[in-house]
């Protein structure tokens, strides 16, 4: 494994995934019903974006396998690219021809080999949806005002950001090391093996100090095969996940797991597979970390993945 750079990359949000499909046209039609829009589209790529800022989050590409492509991430500073032109097998910076533009650098996980991308200079787009903050009547605190309804469309959860991914790796404790030495990547929750202080497994955020950020952008645990685990991205509030999950379950697509309320993390949680059967989550109502929230340590088991909901499906763990 290659040594750590001596100043850490700061990362400043996790951006963007890229998959690889065999079936390209059924993955479209899954993407849209799962709440993205196109933004741009080549022979063989399809670019998507959701409502929010990004100039896009899922890049879809057509090949002869079912692969995972990695994750984007924005770097603080063009700085910060040129220090990740260090790190193993990185590209020199060049430019991103994907929506937004900017800066790129790929560098690959020094042991399981899957990518990074790390851009800067993206250009930014308008957001094309607002939603209301609904007011909630609770049984003895009234907040709608008389005469007001809830009132919904049917429809795709339009997805505002990506929000999360996860890895399983064959070496945690390497890969720890790599991330937390290399990136400006935090422990939030680390899961060790009972009775042992051995870390199994990490949820990570982004230390940006004082500033409030999501609990994790990035999970890893070990296994004996590589693989990708699931990318999550965040829709508005509980309603709209419902509306989602319901849009989903008429177009005859499978559930993975959900809806339920996360522990580690808290977030309601709604697990799909798509048609290559890569796992892709909707949630809502996640928890913030700072540089003052404590790192909690836990042991494993299904009780400490999910405080209601359903029982976790062995398919969620593989």
């Amino acid at each position: 494994m290659s040594p750590a750079v001596l100043k850490k990359i700061n990362l400043k949000r996790i951006a963007h995934v890229y998959y690889t499909h065999k079936d390209l046209e059924k993955e479209h039609e899954f993407l849209l019903n799962f709440g993205f829009s196109v933004t741009k589209r080549t022979e063989n790529e399809i670019y998507y974006r959701g409502y929010g800022e990004e100039p896009f989050l899922y890049c879809a590409r057509k090949g002869n396998e079912d692969v995972f492509g990695g994750t984007g991430w924005v770097v603080e500073s063009m700085d910060d690219l040129e220090l990740a032109t260090s790190l193993p097998g990185a590209t020199p910076i060049h430019d991103s021809d994907a929506p937004g533009g900017g800066k790129r650098v790929t560098f690959y996980d020094p042991l399981d080999k899957f990518p990074f991308h790390l851009v800067y200079g993206q250009t930014p787009v308008e957001r094309t949806e607002t939603f209301p903050e609904l007011a909630y009547n609770f049984p003895t605190s009234k907040h709608r005002p008389v005469s007001k309804t809830q009132r919904f469309k049917r429809g795709p959860a339009p997805v505002h950001k990506l929000g999360h991914f996860g890895m399983c790796v064959t070496n945690y404790k390497k890969a720890f090391e790599f991330y937390t030495s290399n990136f400006n990547f935090k422990p939030s929750e680390l899961v060790h093996l009972p009775g042992t202080e051995e870390d199994i497994t990490t949820f990570m955020h982004l230390d940006k100090g004082d500033e409030w950020v999501d609990h994790h952008s990035f999970f890893f645990f070990e296994g004996p095969k590589c693989h990708v685990h699931h990318s999550s991205f965040e829709v508005f509030d509980f309603d709209i996940q419902m509306l989602g999950h319901t849009w989903l379950t008429e177009k005859k697509y499978e559930n993975c797991w959900g809806v339920g309320r996360h522990i580690m993390g808290s977030q309601i949680f709604d697990y799909w597979f798509d048609p290559s059967r890569f796992i892709l989550e909707h949630y809502v109502d996640g928890d913030l970390v700072n540089k003052d929230t404590p790192i909690n340590r836990t042991e494993p088991g299904p009780d400490s993945l999910h405080v209601w909901g359903p029982d976790l499906p062995a398919t969620f763990l593989q």
